[in-house]
């Protein structure tokens, strides 16, 4: 009994845990900043007005992207911003999520380049947020691609059946209960979650090809779901160009033309709590979350 109640409290224990080990590591950050900061920065902050290029992050697992949609949409409506540097290190995250940030992306390119820059991982979701860029440059040392859809969920039914535990059901439709923990799933559930995976599969693969310019009758070469080396990605057509961040800034400039780029600042302080809050919050939510992944 008390594992049963172990598990159902994981995800608040998980918080907990969490915000006990990283208290003071966050007391201590914030006040390093607020004595140590950088007197230049506060000049660098004051250029931002006159800034015509900007960087948007797409860190950690996919899940709540209301933060990067506005860092999107604040781009696209800044007319003095003329190019966007999109620097991903995600291994992909819920569907949903990943299908809104890549045709914010795709609007955004109507107006103003994008460039993504895989800086560590762009795999699953956060490569499919990342297919419509004017460019994608992976670091040498990335991976790439894990183009797929899964679905998971446990069997909790002999656990439960040892601590003395039922579940008692009352629905209308056949297939309300799929993909219940408390049981094995019934054939006719199996296959009816298989055809919504297949059917997300298909969206994501067409989405690539005509992004990518790729022939979708290959998609076995390039989104089976395997990851590739950035070399390896440049090779089947996923990415543009293996190359460092600083590649990655020019082609930016390139596409933009701006004669004198500017880089747009962001508040230090405000980027790492975000940061840390986004990661933490999907890390957990991703844990427990039983919905379709691009991941």
């Amino acid at each position: 009994m008390f594992n049963f109640i172990k598990i159902l409290f994981s995800p608040i224990i998980a918080v907990l845990d969490f915000i006990t080990k990283y208290f003071k590591t966050i007391v201590f950050l914030t006040i390093i900043y607020f004595l140590v900061i950088d007197s230049n920065d506060s000049l660098v902050e004051s250029n931002s007005a006159y800034a015509n290029l900007q960087k948007i992050e797409l860190y950690g697992p996919i899940l709540d992207v209301s933060k990067t949609l506005e860092d999107i949409q604040k781009a696209k409506k800044d007319n003095n911003i003329k190019g966007v540097l999109l620097v991903v290190n995600s291994p992909g995250g819920a569907v949903a999520p990943s299908v809104e940030l890549a045709y914010a992306i795709k609007e955004l390119t109507a107006i103003k380049p994008v460039v993504v820059y895989a800086s560590g991982v762009i795999a699953s979701g956060s490569y499919y947020a990342s297919i419509w860029a004017n460019k994608i440059i992976a670091n040498p040392g990335s991976m790439v691609g894990s183009i797929g859809v899964i679905m998971q969920g446990i069997n909790a039914e002999e656990l439960m059946n040892k601590i003395g535990v039922s579940t008692q059901t009352v629905k209308a439709g056949k297939y309300k209960e799929s993909g219940t923990p408390s049981r094995k799933w019934f054939d006719y559930e199996k296959e009816e979650l298989q055809s919504v995976i297949n059917d997300t599969y298909q969206m994501f693969i067409t989405d690539v090809a005509n992004a990518r310019k790729l022939d979708v009758k290959n998609h076995e070469k390039f989104a089976d779901a395997r990851i590739f080396t950035a070399s390896q990605a440049k090779e089947v057509g996923l990415v543009d160009g293996v190359a460092t961040i600083s590649v990655a800034q020019e082609t930016l400039v390139q596409l933009s033309k701006v004669e004198n780029p500017i880089w747009k600042k962001e508040d230090k302080f405000d980027k790492f709590m975000d940061r840390l809050i986004s990661e933490t919050v999907s890390q957990v939510s991703m844990s427990f979350t039983s919905g379709l992944k691009a991941f």
